[in-house]
């Protein structure tokens, strides 16, 4: 979540006025920066010790991280664009309700043991 946040507030630091696709491209890049960072911590620490095989935490993983990515990409339109929130703000809150549900999908899919695959 802090490197996706920085990745889009480092970029959007670039461009004169941060408009609604200023951050929507933005928000691309730090998902494309943030995806490896996640994968590796949720492996290695967060569930590390449940046995499930690299290539097939890895592929529902990334299927976790796409549906989170575009209920991302849409809540975050709709906040910049329907409110008078600071894109940080929305940014903010995007990407806690997001992390809280790609948790979710990564605990009792992308990592649970025991499913076939």
């Amino acid at each position: 979540m802090a490197v996706h946040y920085v990745v889009v507030t480092s970029l959007l630091r670039f461009v004169a006025v941060p408009g609604r696709p200023a951050v929507l491209h933005a928000n691309v890049l730090g998902f494309l920066c943030a995806f490896p960072v996640s994968y590796l911590g949720h492996r290695h620490a967060t569930f590390a010790a449940t046995g499930v095989p690299h290539h097939l935490a890895m592929r529902r993983f990334f299927a976790t991280a796409v549906l989170g990515f575009l209920v991302n990409e849409g809540l975050l339109a709709l906040l910049v664009t329907a409110t008078r929130l600071d894109y940080r703000a929305a940014l903010v809150i995007v990407l806690g309700t997001v992390a809280a549900l790609t948790f979710v999908l990564a605990r009792c899919w992308a990592f649970a043991a025991g499913q076939a695959p």
